[in-house]
């Protein structure tokens, strides 16, 4: 397994790093050990400007990976460097702390991307280290493959064709949301999602570099965006003053204000080009709308306790 053979490559794993040099470590010791003897397989570790020591490990990683170092941090701009020197027929997109269990969870994504021409994304079962499933409104709740509107972006395979077209990760989201946006762009296209349970990622979610003013500017912004873009009125208008209520919650808890009031601010006035998706379009992205509302998120915290 070398990026610099000429055999074909069918699929690129592709990842980010930023000052998570332990990480990275373990992510690409697991890669080695599953995909020795791959040569259909090409591992793509893009670095954003850490100063933890990261890129200068990773070029001593280069006989058998290919590595992007940048010169300052992009948020997951960073991503689409990588994306567009993978030479795969997919792309399989992993963050830097997380791995997929098993080899089977890669040539299972590359036979039902091969069989279904129609798929455009497979979306992971994602793990956590114990084993546990992580549920989350973007993956179906199911044992079996089925479809879906979203997925999870530390574990998701895609065309690499669909991907470019649909171009790439969105810049302008630095950070969150951004599975998203690429989500709704796939479906635009008239490709699937899909959900394969066989297709197991672990998420190991390192805390080290989550820092809480993320949490609060990045998702009220960029949710905000998205929903000025897709969404008709009067439901926009409706999901906007639930996300700001749930920004608003999410900076009282941790005091992060000026962050709060920045995103309010860029979410309003950026000028967002209006795409309103049509009616059916709409109801597949009911888990999103859902998970916007105040409304459905308090009958849920009622029915759980």
């Amino acid at each position: 397994m070398t990026p610099h053979r000429s055999d074909a490559i069918k699929l690129s794993i592709v990842f980010l790093n930023y000052n998570r040099i332990a990480e990275t470590r373990y992510t690409l010791a697991q890669l080695h050990t599953l995909l020795q003897n791959r040569h259909d397989i090409e591992v793509i570790a893009v670095d954003n400007a850490s100063i933890d020591g990261t890129p200068e490990f990773l070029q001593t990683q280069t006989h058998w990976i290919t590595s992007i170092c940048l010169d300052s941090n992009t948020g997951i701009a960073g991503y689409n460097h990588g994306f567009e020197r993978a030479r795969g027929q997919y792309i399989f997109v992993l963050d830097d702390d997380s791995h997929p269990v098993n080899v089977q969870t890669l040539d299972n994504l590359i036979k039902r991307l091969d069989a279904q021409p129609q798929l455009g994304v497979i979306a992971c079962q994602i793990e956590s280290p114990d084993g546990k499933i992580v549920h989350s409104w973007h993956l179906p709740n199911s044992s079996e493959p089925c479809p879906a509107t979203a997925f999870i972006g530390c574990g998701f395979g895609i065309r690499r064709e669909l991907f470019a077209q649909v171009g790439w990760y969105p810049a302008e989201f630095f950070l969150y949301q951004n599975e998203i946006e690429v989500a709704i762009r796939v479906l635009m296209h008239n490709y699937q999602i899909f959900y394969d349970p066989t297709c197991r990622v672990i998420h190991r979610q390192s805390p080290v570099g989550r820092t809480t003013w993320r949490a609060v500017y990045y998702p009220t912004r960029n949710t905000i965006w998205i929903i000025r873009r897709y969404f008709p009125y009067p439901i926009a208008m409706y999901l906007i003053a639930s996300r700001l209520s749930f920004g608003f919650i999410r900076a009282v808890q941790s005091r992060e204000f000026g962050w709060y009031a920045q995103a309010v601010k860029e979410a309003f006035f950026t000028p967002i080009p209006r795409q309103v998706l049509p009616q059916p379009l709409l109801k597949q992205l009911t888990g999103f709308s859902q998970n916007n509302s105040v409304w459905h998120q308090l009958v849920s915290y009622l029915r759980r306790n």
